[in-house]
């Protein structure tokens, strides 16, 4: 038997439940950016100051985020973020460290 189609009404992609979530989108933007550029300030060397301590709070707003993520676009987002921030984090701890040459 043919079962009528409906179109896809939530808005976004991977959007299943189709219900805002403000604050899971929030920390998966914050993420974003923060993994973006904790990972190209990771390049530099004279920048692992900046690198190391976006990454790091890039990995604590993509845990917090992870934890309370409700779709999968959320989670895919926040995968990508973290993965930046922990590349990003690493190298500039590779580079210097959070307090390298302060002290």
């Amino acid at each position: 038997m043919a079962q009528a189609m409906r179109p896809n009404t939530a808005g976004g992609l991977f959007a299943t439940d189709g219900k805002p979530h403000p604050l899971q989108d929030t920390l998966l933007a914050v993420t974003l950016v923060l993994g973006i550029t904790a990972f190209v300030t990771a390049m530099f060397h004279n920048l692992h100051l900046l690198s190391s301590w976006t990454g790091l709070v890039g990995i604590l707003t993509g845990a917090y985020g992870q934890w309370i993520s409700e779709t999968t676009r959320e989670r895919f987002g926040l995968i990508l973020g973290l993965g930046a921030s922990a590349i990003g984090f690493f190298l500039g701890m590779a580079h210097g460290g959070l307090f390298g040459g302060l002290f």
